[in-house]
């Protein structure tokens, strides 16, 4: 007979509590937990690592693009004037042709070299970002194509997939695979109330891909809107529902790695 410690609370916090599962996690503490197989693959390494310089790039962008616009908030009246109403890409191009002027005073010089350095910067992270967003979706097309077939899957999403999934048989099951997307079903019932909310933990890089793909078919794929309608007929919020569809995306989405039948709907 073995004696089996609580278990951890951050455990408890992301899958659950019940009876049933304590039950379970202390026959796995006296089993030994079995290790998961490490990601594997030279593709996916590059598409790890292309993912981050990637995600690099646009943070530096947004970051810059919101300082430009802050900085000329606080311009000179004229400088103001004529930068505030120009769409963005005009913006970026006026802005990095400013140039040193010999009747401007020393806060609108500042003002000046501020927006041109801003806006060259961002305008090279755009293209850093542009150039590695094509080596991805070279790797995406050579790895997995069937997963641009997808709608509202694009080359960032589909290789954030192939990047947590990584190979045959190191995810074993659909359900393997929602719990690492953090997308898994998790009891969460309190006295008389019986109910589910979704995991927390998991990957949040893929949850994260998951999301995306949601928002964009809630917008534009009439399968999803009427799946929706139908559930917020049945009484469930909007939100529930898209809860619902994240946990069969990844279902679905396993199953299109896995190069299986896909789900019906």
């Amino acid at each position: 007979m073995l004696e089996a410690g609580r278990s951890p609370r951050h455990e408890r916090r992301l899958q659950g509590k019940d009876a049933g599962l304590d039950a379970v996690r202390a026959a796995r503490a006296a089993l030994g937990h079995e290790l998961a197989s490490p990601r594997a693959g030279q593709r996916r390494e590059a598409l790890r690592l292309l993912l981050v310089a990637r995600r690099s790039a646009v943070d530096v962008r947004r970051e810059a693009l919101v300082q430009l616009r802050s900085v000329i908030v606080t311009s000179p009246d004229r400088l103001r004037d004529e930068l505030r109403r120009l769409p963005v890409q005009r913006l970026l191009d006026r802005c990095s042709r400013l140039r040193r002027s010999k009747t401007a005073t020393p806060d609108e010089l500042a003002v000046r070299l501020v927006l041109r350095t801003l806006a060259r910067r961002i305008e090279a992270a755009t293209v850093e970002a542009t150039e590695l967003e094509r080596e991805i979706l070279a790797h995406v097309r050579a790895l997995a194509p069937q997963l641009l077939d997808e709608p509202g899957v694009g080359p960032i999403v589909a290789a954030q997939l192939l990047v947590a999934w990584s190979h045959h048989g190191r995810v074993r099951s659909e359900a393997a695979f929602a719990r690492l997307a953090g997308v898994a079903p998790v009891p969460a019932s309190s006295g008389r109330t019986t109910r589910q909310r979704l995991s927390r933990g998991g990957d949040r890089q893929l949850n994260r891909a998951l999301h995306t793909v949601i928002l964009y078919r809630r917008q534009h794929d009439p399968a999803t809107k009427e799946y929706i309608a139908r559930r917020v007929a049945e009484g469930k919020s909007r939100r529930d529902a898209t809860r619902l569809l994240k946990r069969y995306l990844a279902r679905h989405l396993y199953r299109v790695l896995d190069q299986r039948t896909p789900l019906i709907a």
